[in-house]
């Protein structure tokens, strides 16, 4: 009998420690997985996510004053949401569109936004701007017309919403049914399962696939007015990752070890000739700030990629966030 209620004894012990492994295992799953509003993004040709919560903890970015338009301050009226504060995380999915010259532009967009939401208040504003409604996978999806364009929009629950301009509701539908299969740390679109595990642990901002595209002209990546040596159709891995201050590095994704080196080399020539139009004095802290890191910007050859990284001091983040003097 005693020896029966050692094994028991061992058995219970063993099953414990295999339920608190597999809790481990879980969790760490849950923390290196993409996050839920990622995961919920249809197929896309790149993916923007942008954690709100650490970038507001610590620039206080939704206490400064806005001009809302008249559209925008009605729609806080009518809901009292206002994006800076309710906001938490947000993931884009964009897309390329065949006809660049249609109502949709070049790229339209999925998303899935995260924060905190008066469901009822919500509800009530698009049923009152819709146009048509559908059911679909036990929610209901609003269409509301803007500009030309359809923009899809459902609640997924008290706390998430997502949307689309995409012309045909496929995209929508497919989040709807990501969200109803449940969120699972393996689920996710191709982009985010081929790359993902490329973006820097800690990253509170970042984009993959051709995210050059918002800024595509004639076929190619147009920044400030200035045309870089890059095709929209470019695959970069870019991050903004916080520790003291912001850590930026963005990586091209060349074909080989060859066209890596080129193309390092050719923006290397361009970042220098950018660097020395800099004035050599700044004319406040601000522009001193901004100097400094334009000076920290670096391109290195990393393989078959190209690396650029650069610093954003903190400073100049709360600057540019800071209320302003309402006293005057």
């Amino acid at each position: 009998m005693p020896i029966l209620m050692r094994r028991r004894t061992r058995y219970s012990l063993l099953a414990a420690l295999a339920l608190i492994l597999a809790l481990v295992v879980a969790a760490v799953l849950r923390k290196t997985a993409p996050p839920e509003t990622a995961r919920l993004l249809p197929e896309s040709d790149a993916i923007v996510y942008v954690d709100l919560q650490p970038i507001r903890a610590a620039t206080h970015f939704d206490r400064k004053p806005i001009q809302a338009s008249a559209d925008y301050q009605n729609f806080i009226d009518a809901t009292g949401i206002v994006f800076d504060r309710d906001v938490d995380s947000v993931a884009f999915g964009l897309h390329r569109m065949e006809n660049p010259n249609g109502p949709n532009g070049p790229v339209a967009y999925s998303e899935v936004m995260e924060g905190s939401f008066d469901g009822k208040r919500l509800t009530a504003w698009l049923a009152k701007m819709a146009a048509s409604r559908e059911s679909y996978a036990g929610r209901v999806i609003y269409t509301i017309p803007i500009d030309g364009r359809s923009l899809r929009v459902a609640m997924l629950g008290y706390d998430m919403v997502a949307a689309s301009n995409m012309p045909t509701p496929e995209q929508i539908h497919s989040i709807l049914d990501r969200y109803h299969a449940g969120a699972s740390p393996f689920s996710g679109s191709s982009l985010l399962e081929e790359r993902y595990h490329d973006v820097p642990l800690l990253s509170v901002a970042w984009g993959i696939g051709h995210i050059g595209l918002p800024f595509g002209e004639n076929g190619r990546v147009v920044v400030g007015g200035l045309t870089l040596p890059l095709p929209v159709d470019t695959t970069f891995v870019a991050s903004l990752r916080y520790a003291g201050s912001l850590h930026l590095r963005v990586e091209e994704i060349a074909g080989n070890e060859d066209a890596a080196g080129r193309q390092a080399e050719t923006l290397n020539a361009l970042l220098n000739i950018f660097k020395g139009l800099q004035p050599v004095q700044a004319a406040s802290p601000e522009d001193a700030s901004i100097q400094e890191f334009i000076k920290s910007l670096k391109i290195e050859q990393k393989r078959d990629r190209a690396v650029l990284t650069g610093t954003l001091p903190v400073d100049l983040m709360k600057k540019v966030a800071a209320p302003e003097d309402t006293a005057k």
